[in-house]
């Protein structure tokens, strides 16, 4: 995959296995790729504020370059003990978040605490792409860095993600995506999927964000919404069919 489309730094998904585990793992990714390549980890707020200081210990090597520790704990309060524990042993890792800092009445007690260095927007939950920008200036004035959060988006919504991404100087870490997950038979976009060249999109010069819908293709999608019987995620159900019958959603679960 990072052959195929250049992606430059790298994110594992955490909060899964034995944090042990994760731990070993980030370490050989960091062998297996380098020094060059930022390593990122996101346990999705499995961990608590103990498991999140160990981790950030154990690992204070591997994320020191360009990386950063994502939502290890539940809430702001959480987030800003971690990072005062961390900072006294001399580990200076950011801690990122797109599930403490949600929205701009989240800034000034992240801000207050030093709980979150790293904002995961989302144009989507922000407001739109102008709000984004607005963000990214507040987080200039605060010294806190800048990224973009992604969802299973298909090309409309990469391209505005691009767009935005482009017109926002304060961007201070690559955005995450995971367009190379979408099928290409569920593509609205007219022409097919976006291209991932060296881990960047271009920017078209067509005018809005230069995508046209393939009308076809998104009344494929509809069609496929109304005969979909989910109308709500349950991660709960899906995991004890198909991992645990025992599994319970319950945080933190180390």
């Amino acid at each position: 995959m990072r052959e195929q489309y250049g992606f430059g730094s790298i994110k594992f998904k955490g909060g899964v296995l034995e944090p042990g585990v994760e731990v070993e793992t980030i370490r050989q990714l960091r062998q297996a790729l380098g020094q060059r390549v930022p390593l990122r980890i996101d346990p999705n707020c499995a961990w608590s504020v103990d498991t999140s200081v160990k981790v950030g210990q154990d690992l204070a090597e591997e994320l020191s370059k360009g990386g950063y520790l994502e939502d290890p704990c539940v809430g702001l309060d959480g987030m800003a003990e971690v990072r005062r524990r961390l900072l006294a042993d001399g580990i200076d890792t950011p801690l990122a978040s797109n599930v403490a800092v949600t929205s701009f009445g989240d800034i000034p007690e992240a801000v207050r605490q030093d709980a979150v260095q790293i904002v995961l927007c989302d144009h989507h939950y922000w407001g739109g792409m102008r709000q984004v920008q607005q963000l990214a200036r507040i987080c200039r004035t605060f010294g806190i860095g800048l990224s973009m959060h992604s969802n299973s988006h298909l090309g409309v919504s990469l391209m505005a993600m691009a767009h935005v991404a482009s017109a926002t100087s304060h961007l201070t870490y690559a955005c995450d995506t995971h367009y190379p997950w979408q099928s290409a038979i569920d593509e609205i976009a007219e022409g097919g999927r976006i291209p991932i060249v060296d881990g960047c999109v271009t920017i078209p010069d067509k005018p809005g964000l230069g995508v046209s819908l393939d009308y076809d293709q998104l009344e494929r999608g509809k069609e496929r919404f109304l005969t979909c019987p989910y109308r709500k995620r349950d991660d709960e159900a899906e995991m004890r069919k198909h991992v645990d019958p025992d599994w319970t959603r319950k945080l933190p679960r180390w």
